[in-house]
């Protein structure tokens, strides 16, 4: 086995994979960390893997047109975090490169990524794209 990269901080979409899985409140543990008390709180996660797949508009990092509206359908097997979206009335439409990160659930990581794989599949917006491969080399797991 080989380290590629190994990543100290909780940026995206390392949080929107950690942090959901984090029953207890977390303001309440972010408040333990600051006055230095966390040996006293109470810290549950929930016993299921979790997996994010980013969706990003066509030419990210590079040149991406902005503005176009997405269809976003019920779901209610994923989260979808919004990061490159804005409020046009009624209309979702995209306003950044990195558009949407979606995270699933599962009690093994081949179901939590076959969850997320189906949600980004299902939303829909010009240039959408997302890497089909995430969590491949774990799909035993």
């Amino acid at each position: 086995m080989s380290l590629i990269e190994y990543n100290c901080r909780m940026g995206d979409p390392e949080t929107e994979a950690v942090i959901p899985r984090i029953e207890s409140d977390l303001l309440d543990l972010l408040e333990g960390v600051a006055n230095q008390k966390l040996h006293e709180k109470d810290f549950r996660i929930k016993n299921e893997t979790a997996a994010t797949v980013v969706m990003v508009s066509g030419g990210y990092p590079g040149d991406y047109k902005k503005g176009l509206e997405v269809n976003l359908p019920q779901i209610s097997d994923s989260l979808i975090f919004h990061s490159g979206t804005i409020q046009h009335g009624e209309a979702v439409k995209t306003a950044g490169g990195r558009v949407f990160a979606v995270t699933s659930f599962g009690k093994k990581i081949s179901e939590a990524v076959s969850k997320s794989l189906n949600t980004a599949s299902q939303i829909q917006f010009e240039g959408k794209y997302f890497r089909k491969d995430i969590g491949k080399d774990l799909q035993s797991l």
